[in-house]
């Protein structure tokens, strides 16, 4: 099976996507050969660093800051996705205009799909990219029949927030990529 493809979404590619892709990489290494994550913004000025807060979130979590810089989400960075997730509504609603028939059924946004996706669609599965793809049909079928208002699902822009919103909206992130990757998890 080829590598299952998992893209993290945001704004400027700076807070939320990159500390996303970062925690979700560290939490599926052992599956880093068949799973790639990455990440890129709707607004994104191309080479931006992480912020910092997010760096040293990451260094006291014991998980190696990671990416290349900030980059511009584009239409084949979607197309070559397996999952989409967006921090907010907005970010998924981007990428299914960029590719309507390919993000469709595979763009959520983080919280959306923490709270959609269960361990149970993929029982008995145990190859790590098979196991994704049937969790994300599980997650897309599941769609709809949970009731959520757009406040609910949207993890809020920390971009000039006080410093314990920025802590509160980097620990919300951890604790939904901590349910994914739970997720993900055979044993």
């Amino acid at each position: 099976m080829p590598p299952f493809r998992v893209l993290v979404v945001c704004t400027g590619n700076v807070f939320r996507s990159p500390l996303a892709e970062c925690l979700l990489r560290h939490q599926l290494l052992e599956h880093r050969q068949v799973i790639h994550v990455s990440s890129a913004g709707t607004r994104a000025v191309a080479g931006m660093p992480m912020a910092a807060v997010v760096d040293s979130f990451l260094l006291g979590r014991g998980v190696q800051p990671c990416g290349m810089g900030s980059c511009r989400l584009t239409k084949e960075m979607v197309e070559n996705a397996d999952l989409v997730l967006g921090a907010a509504t907005e970010h998924r609603e981007a990428a299914v205009r960029l590719s309507p028939v390919r993000a469709l059924s595979r763009a959520f946004t983080f919280r959306e799909f923490a709270r959609l996706v269960r361990s149970e669609d993929a029982a008995g599965v145990v190859d790590p990219a098979a196991r994704f793809v049937t969790l994300v049909q599980g997650a897309a079928a599941r769609r709809g029949a949970v009731s959520t208002r757009t406040g609910d699902i949207d993890v809020n822009d920390p971009l000039g927030a006080s410093p314990s919103q920025v802590h509160e909206c980097l620990v919300q992130i951890e604790e939904i990529v901590e349910r994914i990757a739970a997720a993900m998890r055979t044993r």
